[in-house]
């Protein structure tokens, strides 16, 4: 069931304005279902269905013709939905007039002129111009600027008998108003002037005729008008001297002719004769010919003069012509022995190889020079190779270590992009500012990353017109592109199949020693020592950076893929992904060595300065280092295609583990050192065993840590609380951070790694805790019993009690002293330290009262009120086994007797909260949790 569609709507037009014939482009809705629909089209009033170009429904492309309106809207009409409407509008420009005085780059022809000579329409009378209206019908000038028609038409023309005349700008010009009945009735005339024009010679002579009657009819006037006057029957009148030339010069005419052709019998006569000597001609100059050609480099020229001899004469039995062919072979072989020696001189382009194998092929050239050129390009290549490595080697070894110094351990410097390796500046560590040295320092590329971009770019620059050179040889394409010499191109093919073994060995020769050179200046330790004296030679004085590492990663990767593209089996190829493979580990593990010598010198880094969570900034510069580590390695354990996994391998996972391991471990050794601060020098290497992959890097140093930053007011309390402070931190928050970005990077036994570290880092704030414990709560338990029995003071006979005595209050003061010391670092501290104070004054206190033999009822009472008010002041860090010991010590006493001792009990505990509550509060804040340790 059909419907009628909607009429065309315009929403757009672009450009919006323009002078005449601007060409633009209509945009809308219903806009028609194909050209064949598209009926009308006017732009402010003006037809331009002519240069209407229908695209879509929605798009329409033409050009703006000369309209009255200077704006005005664009309608589309269609058979299928009549005349639309338009929302946009488009402005008709005025270009600017050119006056008298003003100048113009369009030329105005004067006259119009036709060269008969060159005219088309051969047809037409010799004597009369063409008429200037060819169509036939009314012209209309149109008002069209002569630059855009040019720049419409580039290159034509619309004048009609100009070879580059262009009908559609002669109609624009002349006829942009003309009906389509007009222009019909102008087909038919064209076409009967074209029927005139094939009638021939006879239209004309018929379009001649007129001219010749009115010549006749001229000279009878002239000779009518001379009878009348008597001119003519004087003699020597003007006619009859007239006539008198005439024949004059007719005969001189015929005479001329006669002698034109008889010089042309005998050009004719002396050509033949020498076109009979010239065949023979051809064979006695051909050696100097030849040998003149090969001078200049003409060979096809000397191909095909030989071509030509030897088809003329190579059979010949006349003797003159024997000596002479002879002597052109002579020179034909000395060519091609120059175009072998040219064939196998390298470097050569593929297009000068392809050349000299055609030549020699013409010139029958004995053996396969094909397959010689092949060979002879394998061993430019391998030498090649060789020659970069010796020349980088030779510069090597004449470079001093001060003039051209390798990357700085130091450093985070990393390599810059490919091809810009040259300069490249230190990275800042962290937050930590970077000395003088390092804002200059530049680096010089080490020569075995040099050598291995060098080497690859050279095989990758040489192998692709190689490998092209043998697949034109098994195609046959290198005697003919388009198989005219067929049997040369089968002769090819099967010598091809015949070798392709040998050719496989020469791509696999060609890819071993780019592997095996590459190996011997980054892995020397996976060739034998045969190997290394061919492949190796590089000194290793110092370990190659593992930042450089994953550049040579990249440029190996890189010429992987090139020498993919050209279609080189896999197989070719499957001894540069096991070098790619040995890159990436051998990368990873150097990195991972290199990151635990970097956190190494991260005790150079501590300044003591607790923020408000008491942390220095060692564990977040602890996280940067690990964290950039495995960023840098992002590339290198990604798998590109074709590639396996560095975890596939057990001993390469296993020793991944072990590094990670190690760089936690040296981390914890480092806080170890720093809360310590040892005077002697300590040596706690924690490299795994040598192996394939281990890096041949020092360790240990005179001093491991570096100069620690000395403070001589930070004492050694106060070094273990911030030390206790990290600990916590690293526990709760950086060992999972590098958790997840471990397995973020696809590492194997991260959750092993976290406990094996976990364990390491309790281990340590376990020592370190009871470091500080001793020596902060055995001052403060020590002094109890000189305390207590001041004064000889004996339990069995003593005055009824006043108060708390001295010694308890300088027990609570240290006890707060300790507080305050932890506070001011860690507030998460509090309650895990002053548990353990109070646990260990509340066993001294249990343990003296257990060593009394007896009390009085003063005694008892003196004792009960010390132990009650030392642990209601510390009562919130009590613990169950700080309970359990004044639980005892308050056993040992005797039981108050009397509702009075009791009361005056409450009294004094309340006389001495009430006394010390300032120095009390401390202990009063309710959000400390009790640590159990």
């Amino acid at each position: 069931m059909s419907h009628a569609r909607k009429p065309p709507l315009v929403t757009g037009i672009s450009p919006n304005e323009g002078i005449a014939w601007t060409k633009v482009t209509i945009r809308g809705e219903n806009l028609g279902t194909g050209p064949t629909d598209l009926i009308g089209l006017t732009i402010c009033g003006h037809n331009c269905l002519l240069t209407a170009e229908w695209m879509s429904a929605s798009k329409i492309v033409c050009r703006v013709g000369q309209a009255k309106n200077d704006k005005g809207d664009i309608i589309v009409t269609t058979k299928s939905g009549g005349k639309g409407t338009s929302t946009v509008s488009f402005k008709l420009l005025k270009p600017e007039k050119i006056g008298i005085l003003e100048q113009s780059a369009v030329w105005v022809d004067e006259i119009n002129y036709y060269d008969m000579r060159t005219d088309r329409n051969k047809g037409m009378p010799p004597l009369c111009l063409r008429p200037a209206n060819p169509l036939g019908i009314e012209i209309d000038k149109g008002r069209f600027p002569q630059k855009e028609l040019e720049a419409l038409f580039p290159g034509k023309s619309a004048d009609f008998t100009s070879e580059n005349f262009s009908a559609a700008w002669y109609l624009i010009e002349n006829h942009s108003t003309t009906s389509f009945d007009q222009l019909k009735m102008a087909v038919a005339n064209l076409k009967k002037q074209a029927n005139k024009k094939n009638e021939g010679n006879l239209a004309y002579v018929k379009g001649g005729l007129s001219t010749f009657f009115e010549a006749q009819d001229a000279l009878s006037a002239i000779h009518q008008k001379l009878e009348a006057d008597g001119t003519e029957k004087v003699e020597g009148s003007m006619t009859q001297k007239l006539e008198n030339v005439l024949n004059r010069a007719s005969n001189s005419a015929d005479t001329l002719f006669q002698e034109v052709l008889g010089r042309k019998d005998k050009a004719d006569s002396t050509r033949n004769a020498l076109n009979v000597l010239q065949r023979f001609k051809f064979l006695f100059n051909l050696p100097l010919s030849v040998e003149r050609n090969i001078q200049k480099g003409d060979y096809d020229v000397v191909i095909n003069d030989y071509e030509k001899a030897k088809v003329s004469f190579g059979k010949t039995e006349v003797q003159v012509f024997k000596k002479y062919y002879a002597e052109v072979e002579t020179r034909v072989e000395a060519l091609r022995k120059l175009l072998l020696d040219k064939l196998l001189e390298t470097p050569s382009t593929l297009h000068d190889q392809k050349r000299y194998i055609r030549y020699l092929s013409d010139l029958h050239a004995e053996g396969d020079p094909a397959w010689q050129c092949i060979g002879a390009q394998h061993e430019w290549i391998l030498q090649l190779m060789h020659n970069c490595k010796e020349s980088y080697i030779k510069e090597q070894k004449g470079s001093t270590l001060a003039h051209s110094p390798m990357l700085d351990l130091d450093s985070d410097g990393r390599p810059a992009s490919l091809g810009h390796l040259s300069r490249s500046a230190s990275l800042k560590r962290g937050s930590s500012t970077q000395s003088s040295r390092d804002e200059n320092w530049r680096f010089k590329v080490p020569q075995q990353v040099a050598f291995v971009e060098k080497l690859t770019k050279l095989v990758i620059s040489q192998l692709p017109n190689f490998w092209k050179l043998w697949i034109s040889y098994v195609n046959g394409s290198l005697f003919s592109e388009t198989a005219e010499k067929s049997g040369q191109m089968e002769r090819s093919k099967k010598n091809a199949r015949q070798r392709q073994n040998d050719f496989k060995t020469m791509i696999q020769q060609v890819m071993k020693s780019l592997v095996k050179l590459i190996r011997g200046a980054l892995l020397p330790f996976s060739l034998g020592e045969s190997e290394l004296k061919e492949y190796g030679g590089w000194e290793m004085k110092s370990e190659l950076s593992g930042q450089w590492l994953p550049h040579v990663i990249q440029t190996v990767r890189l010429s992987y893929e090139s020498l993919t593209a050209l279609e080189i089996p896999n197989d070719m190829l499957q001894i540069i992904q096991d070098l790619i493979f040995d890159l990436r580990v051998r990368c990873i593990m150097v990195t991972l060595q290199h990151t635990a010598e970097d956190v190494k010198r991260l005790a150079e880094k501590e300044d003591w300065v607790v923020d408000n969570e008491g942390l220095t900034c060692l564990p977040s510069q602890f996280e940067q280092r690990v964290v950039r580590s495995l960023q840098a390695l992002k590339g290198v354990l990604d798998c590109k295609p074709g590639e396996t996994s560095v975890f596939q391998q057990p001993k390469v996972q296993e020793d991944m583990y072990q590094l990670s391991i190690n760089i936690m471990q040296v981390f914890i050794d480092c806080l170890e050192q720093l809360s310590t601060k040892p005077d002697s020098d300590v040596d706690t290497t924690h490299n795994p065993s040598q192996n394939l992959f281990s890096v041949s890097v020092d360790v240990s140093s005179p001093d491991l840590f570096g100069s620690i930053h000395e403070d001589s007011s930070l004492s050694l309390e106060r070094r273990l609380l911030i030390v206790l402070s990290n600990c916590c931190y690293l526990e709760r928050h950086t060992f999972l951070n590098l958790a997840e970005h471990f397995e973020k990077h696809g590492f194997q036994g991260v959750e092993k790694i976290t406990q094996v570290s976990m364990d390491s880092l309790k281990e340590l704030d376990q020592r370190l805790f009871e470091m500080y414990i001793e020596l902060k709560a055995d001052p403060i338990v020590g002094s109890l019993e000189p305390g207590i029995y001041a004064g000889y003071f004996d339990w069995k006979d003593c005055l009824p009690p006043t108060g708390v005595r001295n010694y308890l209050k300088e027990a609570l003061v240290h006890i707060i002293a300790v507080h305050a010391e932890v506070f001011t670092v860690s507030k998460e501290l509090v309650p895990r330290v002053l548990s353990r104070i109070v646990e260990a004054v509340a066993e001294e206190l249990s343990r003296l009262m257990q060593c009394v033999s007896s009390f009085s009822r003063n005694g008892a009472l003196q004792a009960r009120l010390e132990i009650c008010a030392l642990r209601d002041a510390v009562a919130v860090f009590l613990t169950s086994e700080s309970n359990s010991n004044f639980k005892q010590a308050l056993e040992v006493l005797p039981q108050l007797s009397s509702g009075g001792d009791k009361k005056l009990l409450e009294e004094l505990l309340n006389t001495f909260k009430s006394t010390m509550q300032l120095q009390l509060t401390c202990f009063q804040a309710a959000s400390f949790a009790v640590v159990k340790t």
